[in-house]
């Protein structure tokens, strides 16, 4: 399979005064507000490093499911939260926090499926940054 998505950023400004808006293909995201305030400190809108935790929660339970379906299982609820650290410029670490139900699966079973889904991620794999993963089963 191969396709391809797309978003864009506008920015006016400086840096730190500056403002900019983010968009999304889908339309999920139109015009929401970037800036210096949503970045590094309080303000309404978004920055990269959420949207960056929410790409790869979003891949990476996706993932997560397709692995649990190819051994049999079929989650019941999937609830995946990134923690997303950013140091003297550089992400450097992205933290997975999972918990899942899933009926008739073992704990070795959840977390065999859960650190493949790390490794197969297709958003985990662009990362140089550490990846961390906590797995529970609910």
């Amino acid at each position: 399979m191969k396709f391809t998505r797309q978003a864009s950023a506008n920015w006016k400004g400086t840096g730190m005064e500056g403002i900019g808006t983010v968009s999304t293909q889908s339309t999920t995201l139109d015009k929401a507000q970037l800036s210096f305030k949503t970045r590094f400190a309080d303000g309404v809108g978004t920055n990269p490093e959420e949207l960056i935790g929410a790409a790869h929660a979003g891949c990476f339970s996706m993932q997560f499911s397709f692995i649990l379906n190819e051994s049999g299982f079929t989650a019941e609820n999937i609830d995946t939260n990134a923690k997303v650290l950013f140091e003297d410029g550089t992400i450097t670490n992205i933290h997975l926090d999972l918990t899942a139900t899933i009926p008739n699966i073992t704990d070795k079973q959840f977390q065999e499926a859960a650190l493949a889904a790390k490794a197969k991620c297709p958003i985990s794999k662009l990362f140089t940054a550490e990846i961390t993963l906590i797995a529970t089963l609910a």
